[in-house]
């Protein structure tokens, strides 16, 4: 089956980098399609991660699914330059290795804390606190001489009061779930890889920086996986339809549809449909997971993603009063 998916996604691909290249118009509803897949296999992936964990360790996991994901853009890669014509070497520069080597280390640790969250907390939770990240980029902005309006400021503490509904049991105030937390730092690391990929994609190709940071952060995996793990063949093969699914679907066909889907999109819509992952992971859980969040979690769901959607809607008024 993830086979099949690839070949059905390559062909639109093909012609959706074809349209870029001959200025074809903006198709809202082709983006608006595109992005809804890019969050729903995204929230979905989070199921393949927590099926895989049953079968098989975090590192021996995420290693293989990076990997996967490295070598589907391959073939993207390859296909983007043939027909745009451009030289694939102008891409694949030194200034780029590096750029992929520490957008790859970032990306290490940031997708190993979220798969060893997943030993001690569920797929649902873990897809909301992961969501924090829309929270920490601004704030580690500043470091970067960046104004940070009030409403955001207001929309981080919404934030934290949904995760505190979200994570801490009022019967045990001060006890916080490993994997919970894990999630958290995992949130704050992918914060540090938005920003980099913000200031790095404007001079080399998004889909070679992607392929070279899967790369980077698979092969570093994989070596720990042989570290402080004891890898079993058998065992990995009984997890191939999670890892297929995580490495071809999630870290491949979406991000590719991302790419393709903001070309088509305003920016206000493009991150409200991106934000959906979190929702989408939570209905895909209930329905092949079984898993049920408690009425205080749902409300602490509520309550963070009410926060997500404030904060993109005033930062994308602030970005369009700015270029007014």
């Amino acid at each position: 089956m993830p086979i099949k998916c690839i070949i059905d996604y390559i062909l639109p691909l093909c012609y959706n980098l074809k349209a870029m290249k001959t200025g074809e118009n903006k198709n809202s509803i082709k983006g608006v399609a595109l992005l809804l897949t890019t969050a729903l296999i995204w929230g979905s992936s989070f199921v393949a991660q927590s099926l895989g964990m049953e079968k098989i360790e975090a590192f021996t996991f995420n290693g293989i699914r990076t990997l996967i994901g490295g070598f589907a853009l391959i073939p993207v890669i390859l296909v983007k330059s043939r027909i745009t014509k451009a030289p694939l070497k102008a891409s694949l520069n030194k200034d780029a290795i590096k750029r992929g080597l520490l957008l790859g280390l970032v990306f290490f640790a940031a997708s190993n804390l979220q798969q060893f969250a997943f030993i001690d907390s569920t797929s649902g939770k873990i897809a909301f606190i992961t969501s924090l990240y829309m929270f920490f980029v601004p704030l580690l902005g500043l470091f970067l001489g960046k104004r940070v309006p009030l409403l955001t400021w207001l929309c981080v503490v919404l934030g934290f009061i949904g995760l505190y509904f979200l994570c801490i049991r009022p019967d045990q105030p001060t006890a916080i779930n490993r994997g919970d937390f894990l999630a958290f730092l995992c949130s704050f690391f992918f914060a540090i890889h938005i920003l980099l990929v913000e200031r790095f994609s404007v001079k080399t190709d998004g889909t070679v920086l992607s392929c070279l940071q899967f790369f980077v952060s698979g092969t570093i995996s994989v070596i720990c996986m042989f570290i402080f793990e004891s890898p079993d063949i058998d065992a990995i093969l009984s997890a191939t339809q999670p890892l297929l699914y995580s490495g071809l679907m999630s870290c491949g066909v979406a991000y590719t549809f991302q790419i393709i889907g903001q070309k088509y999109t305003e920016a206000t819509l493009a991150s409200l449909l991106m934000c959906m992952e979190s929702v989408f992971a939570v209905i895909t859980a209930a329905i092949i997971l079984g898993e049920r969040m408690s009425a205080r979690e749902a409300i602490g769901c509520i309550i963070m993603f009410a926060a997500i959607i404030i904060s993109q809607i005033s930062g994308a008024r602030k970005s369009k009063s700015s270029q007014t």
